[in-house]
């Protein structure tokens, strides 16, 4: 485990994000790389570090944190107010610098953003947007609205991008962070659907679990594997 900090221009705040570079750590290999949304999240309960050198996977993983629901809110949702810069951050700030520090490829192809429920929202959204830098997604019970559908409707450029979806099948009535009770499930569907149109490289799959990280973490190991193959 590594730190790497920055100050970002376009969120005007300092970031330390925690690093897992697979070894060995050596010029002479290079190294996908993998940025999770919800980063603490992940190290902790989806155990990603674990998860990649079991898989034999030769990665470079950011974890992306949040300050609190609120800063997660405005970051990750369609409509926060600081998602555009969030955005920005993660294309213009954070990949030149992971490719400054580590030995990678310096390919969209070889770039994955992963998240869950919000953060995978964000992470499809980033990748729709800088399709050039983010090839890969692996997006796990994503929040979808009418603005998600919207922008995956109105994008073009699907052979660059590489998707992997999965949700609960008990993602009946998931809490949300604004204290609402939605219903996940019927609108993953419909953006499984929508994504089945676009002919993308895709690959959906729904578990038998609930909104949470029991399910996510049980979930990760396929869904790295797959969406690197893809």
């Amino acid at each position: 485990m590594q730190e790497l900090k920055l100050h970002s221009q376009h969120l005007d705040e300092e970031l330390s994000l925690p690093v897992y570079c697979s070894k060995p750590v050596t010029p002479l290999y290079k190294h996908l790389v993998i940025i999770t949304q919800d980063g603490q999240d992940y190290f902790m309960f989806g155990k990603i570090g674990r998860v990649i050198d079991e898989l034999g996977i030769r990665a470079v993983v950011i974890g992306v944190p949040y300050r609190n629901v609120s800063d997660r809110y405005e970051k990750y949702h369609p409509n926060g107010k600081k998602r555009e810069a969030y955005m920005r951050f993660l294309a213009n700030e954070l990949a030149p610098l992971v490719d400054e520090q580590f030995s990678t490829y310096q390919m969209g192809t070889t770039r994955i953003l992963v998240g869950d429920s919000l953060a995978g929202t964000i992470s499809l959204l980033t990748a729709m947007t800088y399709p050039h830098t983010f090839g890969k997604v692996v997006m796990q019970s994503p929040y979808v609205n009418d603005d998600v559908m919207a922008h995956v409707q109105s994008f073009t450029d699907w052979h660059l991008l590489a998707l992997y979806h999965s949700v609960g099948k008990q993602e009946t009535d998931v809490k949300t962070t604004e204290g609402m009770v939605r219903n996940f499930i019927g609108p993953n569907r419909a953006l499984c659907t929508a994504l089945q149109a676009k002919q993308a490289r895709y690959h959906y799959h729904e578990f038998d679990g609930d909104h949470s990280w029991t399910y996510w973490q049980r979930d990760l190991p396929a869904a790295l594997k797959k969406v690197i193959e893809m």
